[in-house]
């Protein structure tokens, strides 16, 4: 009887863990790819893979996303992904049931702490409250007098440092972030005292050391917070008199993060265009036209300022007028409104004398830093000066063989201790009898 062999069933590859159970994009590629940028490197090799380890264990721990510990001894310990490799050292010197009770004792200590703190919100909720603030910024009026325009060039270098660190709080020393706002160091300085004083900032914590920079929290202040509450939905906010009043025209606004990409040029700087001329290019748009009085009241600038700053930005070819509305040049235009484009802005710097300001800036504030850190590591090594006690008891009052006084002048002192001698006489009276007779 002929007899067919019947075709092997093909076996389909098992499904790797992580694509069977729940994980951000940020700690899968922390697992699949292992600290690249290294965030939770620690004193040695050792320290960072655990750290690395607890790490993944929190984000297997998440409310929604739990793991259980079998598989995340197979993603770590079973599986060669760069993210397990302190896991699979670990197995190799004291055994795999060492290893999975290990990981098994970190995942309950990551499940404990994920359920003490709540959730671990990721980054997306980050730059959601990232631009809440930024909103308010851009539709709140900053006048330039009183270090308004300064303060939001400030705001707005800071919103750039928060998107970067994943969060409100940010990190940075004074120079650099005035290197950022293309102002001065004590300018920046003044404004960071004003936003605490209104609400804006607060410090966490002081730098101190030789590269230590501030901590600082970027957040809506209350009276604001207050007047978006009073806001009705979908509307513009309500006008209010000072620095809370508002923007009337929903369209028209400063982009901080537009703003944020030129003020630190040169072409901006305080002898060419200026903070104003860049608050007014942060508003142009490639296609959408906007009169000088829309321009006006999106930057709370007088109209004869907007009107010569527009035509210095024209004259430069920042900016082109057509029917009396200006429009960002084409060579600016990104996909989102502003792009800048360093050839052109540099050749406006060059057309307005203020080419190199920016490298001087940086060049001056190198030599301060190394001052200071020079200044730093004199007073770790220098020793105190030691000054010399005054002597009070002068060379011949004594006799230094016998110890007899031969000066009576100092007849009822204590003159053993040259440096400190003591009246030991009887005490004077008030008609000063006793001090007459002595």
């Amino acid at each position: 009887m002929n007899t067919r062999t019947l075709p092997r069933a093909r076996r389909t590859p098992p499904v790797p863990v992580w694509e069977r159970r729940p994980l951000t994009r940020r700690s899968r590629r922390l697992l699949l790819e292992g600290d690249v940028e290294g965030r939770y490197a620690g004193r040695d090799d050792p320290d960072s893979g655990y750290r690395l380890t607890m790490a993944l264990a929190l984000a297997c721990s998440q409310p929604g996303r739990e793991w259980a510990p079998a598989d995340f001894h197979q993603a770590l310990i079973y599986t060669p992904t760069r993210g397990g490799w302190w896991a699979r050292r670990l197995r190799e010197r004291k055994g795999a049931q060492y290893a999975e009770n290990k990981l098994t004792a970190m995942l309950e200590k990551a499940r404990e702490f994920a359920a003490r703190n709540g959730t671990i919100t990721g980054r997306p909720d980050a730059l959601e409250q990232i631009n809440e603030v930024r909103h308010v910024v851009e539709h709140l009026a900053w006048p330039a007098r009183g270090g308004g325009a300064v303060d939001q060039k400030n705001i707005a270098a800071r919103l750039t440092l928060c998107e970067r660190a994943g969060g409100l709080e940010h990190t940075t020393a004074l120079r650099p972030h005035a290197e950022r706002m293309g102002c001065a160091k004590s300018t920046a300085e003044a404004s960071d005292k004003r936003l605490v004083d209104a609400g804006w900032l607060e410090l966490l914590e002081a730098g101190t050391g030789k590269n230590h920079g501030s901590r600082w929290r970027l957040k809506i202040p209350d009276h604001v917070a207050e007047l978006l509450a009073r806001a009705a939905p979908g509307h513009s906010l309500p006008p209010t008199p000072g620095e809370l009043a508002t923007v009337p025209d929903p369209h028209t606004f400063t982009d901080t993060a537009a703003l944020a990409s030129v003020m630190a040029h040169d072409a901006f700087h305080h002898f060419a265009h200026g903070t104003s001329g860049a608050r007014i290019l942060a508003c142009l748009d490639v296609t959408e036209g906007l009169e000088p009085t829309q321009l006006q009241q999106a930057t709370s600038l007088h109209r004869t300022t907007v009107a010569r700053r527009l035509d210095k930005l024209v004259a430069d070819g920042l900016a082109r007028e057509c029917e009396g509305r200006y429009y960002l040049a084409p060579d600016l235009a990104g996909p989102v409104r502003l792009q800048p484009d360093d050839q052109v802005l540099t050749e406006a710097a060059e057309q307005q004398g203020t080419a190199g300001l920016g490298e001087r800036r940086r060049a001056r504030h190198a030599r301060e830093r190394a001052n200071y850190q020079r200044w730093i590591a004199e007073r770790a090594t220098r020793a105190r000066p030691v000054r010399p006690r005054p002597v009070l008891v002068p060379e011949g009052v004594v006799d230094p063989d016998t110890g007899e006084l031969l000066d009576e002048r100092w007849r009822g002192w204590d003159v053993r201790d040259r440096y400190r001698p003591v009246w030991t006489g009887p005490a004077p009276t008030d008609n000063g009898e006793a001090g007459r007779a002595a």
